[in-house]
């Protein structure tokens, strides 16, 4: 049996999703980075290859997020795509007729407008994190509040307050405000909900026709307090896919099935890069007033990718 192989580098996780040759998930498994990109994709692949039975061949790799090219020159993947791309592609597969993707991670957020199948707007988060994983992850710790339980704790609420949302600074400090009030937790929660709710549509969403079906993923589809306010906005479903959390090494993946297709070879390198040791380094070029910083990663003292500069003096052929 052929399987494709997708790995999202993201800021928080690494995504891994094999899908076997008629596009179904045949495994599907979410690590967080810690800082060690190069060796989470390694043990990734690691955990990939173990569940994977015998008489299984991978015959395509994709990779995409914010390391896409590292993970890309580590593996020898087929293609290397953005995030926008790979997720459109993902949400189309498992819902044909989708018209509105939003997808909030760890540290970003975006929302992809398609019709008809086709991209025909996007956008990203800027300069704020307000709404993201990590925020709700910190408020949670502070209120000693498991993340698990988050959204579930919101539904509870029957007067919720009003947050400010704007920026995380803000929203901490006016929950800690509340707080001291006398609010409630469930309505401080539903609260922050409803405010990066707010933020996300007025921020991300900005100007943008939301027409439904709207698909909601990455990890916070999985906080019920969130898409209830996304409903309660929008006044219309928000749909959220099974692998809501893996939606991006989907697309990688079924991506790379149609790459492989075309071309009829592979450029993945094997499961025993599992064990190859990699390390990166960087300098600068002083060829030109630009200065770049070039970024190197060696395999076995071997430079097998180099990227950050404005030409392709660097590049490797």
């Amino acid at each position: 049996m052929k399987a494709y192989l997708g790995i999202d580098v993201g800021s928080v996780s690494v995504n891994t999703v094999v899908l076997d040759e008629a596009g179904e998930v045949m495994t599907s498994h979410y690590l967080q980075t810690k800082g060690r990109p190069i060796a989470v994709i390694q043990e990734g692949l690691k955990i990939a290859c173990d569940s994977l039975g015998a008489g299984v061949e991978v015959a395509g790799v994709g990779t995409t997020g914010s390391g896409r090219y590292l993970a890309g020159v580590i593996v020898g993947a087929d293609v290397i795509k953005n995030e926008i791309t790979a997720h459109a592609v993902a949400a189309s597969i498992l819902i044909p007729d989708v018209q509105t993707v939003f997808e909030i991670g760890g540290q970003d957020s975006k929302i992809i407008i398609l019709r008809n199948g086709i991209v025909t707007d996007f956008a990203m988060n800027t300069v704020c994190a307000a709404g993201t994983g990590s925020f709700l992850d910190q408020q949670a710790s502070r209120l000693n509040i498991p993340i698990t339980q988050f959204g579930e704790l919101a539904l509870q609420s029957e007067t919720p307050v009003r947050i400010a949302g704007r920026c995380t600074v803000f929203a901490e400090s006016d929950m800690i405000h509340k707080q001291q009030m006398g609010h409630g937790i469930p309505d401080l929660i539903r609260g922050l909900c409803e405010a990066l709710v707010r933020n996300y549509l007025n921020n991300v969403g900005k100007g943008k026709e939301i027409l439904p079906p709207v698909v909601f993923q990455g990890g916070v589809a999985a906080n019920v307090g969130i898409i209830a306010a996304f409903e309660r906005a929008l006044g219309v479903t928000v749909q959220i896919p099974k692998y809501f959390g893996v939606m991006g090494a989907i697309g990688a993946a079924q991506l790379a099935m149609e790459e492989v297709a075309r071309k009829k070879s592979t450029s993945f390198k094997g499961f025993k890069i599992t064990g190859l040791p990699y390390r990166t380094g960087s300098f600068e070029c002083n060829g030109c007033s630009n200065v770049c910083e070039v970024v190197e990663i060696f395999e076995d003292d071997r430079v097998i990718g180099r990227w950050g500069s404005r030409c392709n003096k660097w590049d490797l052929v």
